[in-house]
């Protein structure tokens, strides 16, 4: 059977004709794996054309006919055993036991010529770019999970449909699969007739698309605000009360001019490092305590210092950047709890660690943690030459994940970015969930270890800190409207050849190299 374009009538005679120009294709989703697919040309378009079919139907039986192929094609050939290759010109011959037909050569006689061979055998086929000789058009593709949604613009512009399909991407949660496992749950155990079931459904789903739920949806916004606002002056008293108990006024006074008296160039440079570190970590979720950590050092301050130092100055601009990404939607709440409670408990440990052992044992963790930020930033550097195209894979093991990252990103003065949110990322989450997720935890774990650091031994180098500070305040909330807008392939080519410069240096210095 072939499918055309084509008007259709309507008996009732109710329904308004519209005469303006409209989209008259109609939406269908084939089960491409029981077809036999052929693919005529070798080039670009051909690649494009059987990525977008292996994205979708990986199993799919493709036979592809060219005299010139990309190596690219060859390599998707061994990888996927359904793939079969002609080296050689078209043949009406490969027509034969055919049901879809995707034409990609750059000869628009030679395609019409295709197109009209297979026409006569009842193949549907789509000519690429040409319009006029498509049965049918393969349309931008939006998938979470179970759930996908096709984008038409009836052949006019490609272009848009692409930037549609980044909207939605963005916008729809990754949790529409959950929510479709439900329902599919709820029918099954669903009784009675099909019409029954049917209007219990939609009694279930209305609430997803009635103004209603968008009224609900926007008090919620400003009850969560409010209670956010609420919260952080409730905290603000409390700490100022316990301050109040631990630093008298006259004391603070004093240390306030101490501190005026101590501002030279390190204040100011430690402003613009804040914010340039602060826009990189907000916006990617990796980076700041790695870049503070690799600075500080340089600077010969002890690592408990370093690491008290960066902690107390990253609690503030994380706590910024987590109100801004928790504005924005960026977090998965469930992700955030396993992350966060485990990482919570053994930063603890690693600051109490670095306490006990970090004064004594300076002379070897300066190296260890300057070859350590090294590792992390060969390690962010590689994640520049990674393909983009990561199939979402299952989270495993997420509690121990959080658990380690915590841990040295205590001992270490960072680390939880690179280790956390890369390893999100890498199992196919979406970048804006995953970095708004791990930034979320990451200002829990950084909380822990700074308390910890100020119970024990205090807090000192403020101008450094408070540089920190201010530079970071002011850059997270633009950090996190640049979430996944950013080149992320320059920024972390940048980001990594600074930490393994800086550590590199810290490490040639300790041996006396320079």
């Amino acid at each position: 059977m072939k499918l055309s374009e084509h008007n259709t009538t309507n008996t009732d005679t109710s329904l308004k004709i519209n005469k303006e120009e409209t989209n008259t294709l109609f939406p269908i989703f084939l089960k491409l794996e029981e077809c036999k697919l052929l693919i005529v040309g070798g080039g670009n378009i051909a690649l494009e054309k059987l990525k977008a079919v292996l994205q979708n139907s990986p199993k799919t039986t493709i036979t592809l006919v060219a005299i010139e192929i990309k190596k690219e094609i060859w390599q998707l050939a061994n990888e996927y055993a359904t793939i079969t290759i002609h080296q050689k010109a078209y043949d009406t011959s490969d027509l034969n036991n055919t049901n879809i037909l995707l034409v990609a050569v750059n000869n628009i006689s030679l395609s019409a010529i295709i197109k009209k061979e297979a026409s006569a055998k009842n193949i549907l086929v789509n000519v690429a770019d040409t319009p006029d000789l498509c049965d049918f058009y393969l349309g931008a593709i939006v998938q979470k999970g179970n759930l996908k949604i096709g984008i038409s613009t009836n052949g006019k512009s490609p272009t848009l449909a692409k930037r549609l399909k980044e909207i939605f991407n963005d916008t729809l949660p990754n949790e529409l699969n959950e929510v479709l496992n439900n329902l599919n749950i709820i029918r099954n155990r669903l009784k009675g007739n099909f019409e029954s079931k049917v209007t219990a459904l939609n009694e279930i789903t209305k609430v997803l698309s009635t103004k209603y739920t968008i009224t609900i949806s926007e008090k919620n916004k400003l009850n969560k605000k409010i209670t956010i606002w609420f919260i952080i002056a409730i905290i603000s008293i409390i700490a100022g009360f316990i301050l109040s108990l631990v630093i008298p006024v006259e004391k603070t006074f004093m240390q306030s001019k101490s501190f005026l008296a101590q501002i030279d160039n390190r204040f100011y440079w430690m402003i613009l490092v804040g914010f340039g570190v602060e826009m990189i970590a907000g916006s990617m979720g990796m980076g700041y305590g790695v870049i503070c950590t690799s600075v500080l050092l340089s600077m010969n301050l002890s690592i408990p210092i370093i690491s008290s130092s960066v902690h107390t100055s990253e609690m503030f601009g994380s706590a910024a950047s987590t109100i801004s990404h928790f504005r924005f939607r960026n977090i998965n709440k469930k992700l955030f709890k396993t992350l966060a409670i485990p990482g919570i408990i053994t930063a603890i440990l690693g600051a109490l660690f670095l306490i006990k052992f970090g004064n004594k044992y300076d002379y070897f963790l300066k190296p260890a943690i300057a070859f350590y930020t090294l590792f992390l930033g060969i390690n962010i550097l590689g994640k520049a030459f990674i393909s983009n195209k990561i199939k979402p894979k299952k989270l495993k093991y997420v509690g121990w994940l959080g658990a380690f990252g915590g841990f040295i990103d205590s001992v270490g003065g960072g680390g939880w970015g690179p280790l956390v949110t890369s390893t999100i990322i890498s199992k196919g989450r979406l970048p804006r969930y995953a970095v708004g997720t791990s930034v979320a935890a990451k200002f829990c774990i950084t909380v822990a270890s700074a308390f910890t650091f100020f119970t024990f031994i205090g807090i000192s180098q403020w101008p450094i800190i408070i540089g920190l500070i201010i530079g970071g305040v002011i850059a997270a909330p633009m950090a996190a409207r640049l979430t996944g807008k950013l080149p992320t392939k320059g920024m972390f080519i940048a980001v990594g050849l600074l930490v393994i410069g800086i550590s590199l240096r810290i490490i040639l210095k300790s041996l006396y190299i320079i």
